[in-house]
């Protein structure tokens, strides 16, 4: 899915206002039913992996498929929270961002649009980043891990090797490539499921 087949807007019902890419703490409702929070079982509570998730329900319409809830939870994890090593923070939420923001998810992009803007300090860049798209500019490392993450979105065979050398020309390692391509490529995968489920709702007032 090409920026420019991206409106970047959605028209809601009850004459509520179209949505924009923002940073603000967005609702989310799904088209599908739930499972119900009083019909969890351990062995959803185990799917959920933080029980805090039992209020959402996005989770909880996830873990009707309790075993694929679990993997994709524990793969979000170690891809974002897995610091020790690797890219910071701040770029692995760049790049889900930057990988939303192509995809047209409203709702990913602000969730993940507020850590990268926590985490960086660079709360003015992200914010072009949703005002303006993946081309607006950027810094060099910045534009690097953009770049990478839109090609990667648009087409995965369109990442190539121009964009890796731009990655390593920009101070990326190899560790920190890898976390790029993971943070973009899981929310090519992310972004596709939420679209696919239900829609984002203004935040509440």
């Amino acid at each position: 899915m090409t920026e420019t087949a991206i409106v970047g807007l959605i028209e809601h019902p009850h004459n509520e206002p179209p949505l924009a890419f923002t940073q603000e703490n967005l609702g989310w409702v799904p088209w599908l039913e739930p499972l119900p929070e009083d019909e969890l079982t351990e062995l959803h509570y185990d799917a959920l992996v933080d029980k805090a998730r039992a209020k959402n329900d996005y989770f909880r319409l996830l873990v009707r498929d309790p075993e694929i809830l679990r993997t994709r939870t524990k793969t979000d994890k170690d891809i974002f929270y897995n610091t020790s090593e690797g890219l910071p923070r701040a770029e692995r939420e760049l790049a889900a961002t930057a990988t939303s923001r192509a995809n047209g998810c409203i709702f990913c992009a602000s969730v993940h649009s507020r850590f990268a803007s926590h985490y960086s300090k660079q709360s003015g860049d992200v914010q072009r980043l949703l005002d303006d798209g993946v081309a607006a500019p950027q810094g060099p490392r910045w534009r690097a891990i953009i770049d990478a993450s839109a090609a990667l979105t648009n087409t995965p065979s369109t990442l190539g090797a121009s964009h890796l050398e731009a990655l390593r020309e920009a101070g990326l390692d190899e560790l920190e490539i890898s976390d790029v391509i993971h943070g973009a490529a899981f929310f090519n995968w992310a972004n596709r499921l939420m679209l696919s489920l239900g829609e984002p709702t203004p935040p509440a007032v």
